[in-house]
């Protein structure tokens, strides 16, 4: 088992909160990492059929089995437990660990029932950090963006190609039928493909829509659903202090670059080398190992990026009190100067405040220079 960064976190938050809650994509190890962490508790799946039935036609008497607190997985399954555990909580020194892939029928039932008993935290496919500390080699960045971070590719050893198309057809018939009723599946899993081919763009609702033969609104639910399931997230513009016109449109990207790969049709390592949104991968490569490193913290991604209605754009950016720190993103495995170009122009807007600036670039060697910083992409994880 590959040593997740997250269980420090876990072990904290059940010591100061009655219940955590854990969260995250399917098949991302949630389940094998509980289990792991909190071995004094029993481990209960509401997957099970009998244990399913028994807490829903009487979750009194089913939670009084475990009078000391347990694991309760896929809990979303059985609503009516959550204020059952309330009452519990509120009146024992009992623990229990949550789990479930649901985010929003989790968090529905979060906010009734819970809020301010337990700690959220979320569990993402693996970082480059987490394969790198458990002695996996990765040749190259394609190797890394066609492979993505799923558990089971690594542990099973299963490829890639055999791998996500699997996914992505049990994540339809299972995740998209439970939060919405969606008549036609076919129409979902092209939008669901019109979506990785606008990695790392603006968000365009009005031309998905087009594309994909639905409404907007439509557009914007079936966003909310791939969101609400862990397959894309959002980053949002950073347009504070600014005098200029900005864009206030958010970016989209997927929390993982292998299961974009296959939405992409990508078949292999090497097609990623050449293909037409390959830079646009490395950036969404890049954008999920920061996000990584913050979900693994408990904290919020905090991430933005800027650009001008003129195309000027910084791909990330971290807001510090008045400090900053920014970042160019650059699949290209040479250096040149020029990918310094935008962030010295921010630099000449904000010369008042403290910044750094940098370019996370597709070579194997960080370099200093006068303009600012070249890191490779191999060193991103001992960024903070």
């Amino acid at each position: 088992m590959i040593k997740r960064e997250l269980e420090y976190k876990l072990r904290e938050l059940l010591e100061k909160f009655p219940i955590v809650t854990l969260t995250g994509p399917r098949q991302t190890g949630k389940t094998t990492l509980i289990k792991a962490v909190f071995k004094q508790l029993p481990y209960i799946s509401l997957e099970n059929i009998d244990d399913r039935l028994l807490a829903q036609n009487d979750p009194k008497g089913f939670l009084a089995n475990y009078p000391k607190g347990a694991i309760l997985d896929e809990i979303q399954r059985v609503p009516d437990l959550f204020s059952y555990i309330q009452t519990i909580v509120d009146s024992n020194e009992v623990k229990f660990v949550l789990s479930g892939s649901q985010n929003f029928l989790l968090l529905e039932n979060i906010a009734q029932s819970l809020a301010g008993r337990t700690a959220l935290l979320k569990l993402l496919p693996f970082s480059y950090s987490e394969l790198q500390a458990s002695k996996r080699t990765i040749e190259n960045y394609e190797t890394l963006i066609y492979n993505g971070g799923y558990p089971r590719i690594y542990d099973k050893n299963i490829h890639p190609s055999d791998f996500y198309p699997n996914y992505i057809n049990s994540y339809i018939e299972r995740d998209v039928r439970a939060i919405k009723n969606i008549e036609n599946l076919s129409v979902f899993t092209l939008f669901l493909k019109l979506c990785a081919g606008r990695i790392g763009q603006l968000l365009n609702l009005q031309s998905l829509a087009i594309d994909a033969g639905i409404s907007l609104n439509t557009a914007k639910s079936w966003i909310v659903i791939l969101e609400a399931s862990y397959i894309i997230y959002k980053v949002q513009p950073h347009y504070k202090n600014f005098n200029k016109r900005l864009v206030k449109t958010p970016k989209l990207y997927f929390y993982d670059t292998g299961l974009a790969c296959s939405l992409l049709g990508i078949e292999n390592e090497g097609q990623v080398v050449s293909h037409y949104l390959k830079g646009n991968l490395f950036e969404n490569l890049v954008m999920n190992e920061f996000l990584k490193k913050r979900t693994n913290l408990g904290k919020n991604a905090n991430s933005f990026f800027w650009q001008t209605k003129d195309k000027k754009e910084i791909d990330l950016l971290f807001e510090k009190g008045n400090d900053f720190q920014l970042f160019e993103i650059k699949s290209s495995k040479t250096k040149h100067l020029s990918f310094f170009d935008n962030l010295l122009y921010w630099k000449k807007l904000n010369e008042n405040q403290t910044m750094e600036l940098n370019v996370i670039f597709g070579g194997d060697e960080d370099v200093i220079t006068s303009n600012g910083n070249f890191i490779s992409w191999r060193n991103i994880a001992k960024l903070e």
